[in-house]
């Protein structure tokens, strides 16, 4: 190695988990990180699969109340489990109708 060659200074590595498009995707996938103290979920990601069980998800479907003003059945948590499923059910509840 010469001595004139610059030193490289390494990029530190980025740690967040990335975004998606959708802050409430985004919102609910960070939820599920929370509540299942894992550093990465995937917007598919089964909550029952990485780790879940029933008295956790009334703790996802508690905080989902709060934070996004839906409350959700657990059969309707259980018809798709995954931050995807659940922003679908929220955005769906959220929606204005629209008007003629």
């Amino acid at each position: 190695m010469s001595l004139d060659t610059p030193a490289v200074t390494p990029t530190p590595l980025n740690t967040d988990p990335p975004l998606n498009a959708d802050p409430l995707l985004d919102s609910l996938t960070a939820l599920f990180r929370r509540v299942l103290e894992l550093p990465e979920v995937p917007g598919d990601g089964n909550f029952f699969l990485l780790g879940g069980d029933s008295l956790v998800a009334t703790r996802v479907l508690s905080a989902v109340a709060r934070t996004h003003g839906v409350e959700l059945t657990f059969e309707e948590f259980l018809a798709d489990p995954t931050p995807a499923g659940l922003a679908a059910r929220v955005g769906s509840a959220t929606a204005v109708p629209a008007t003629r």
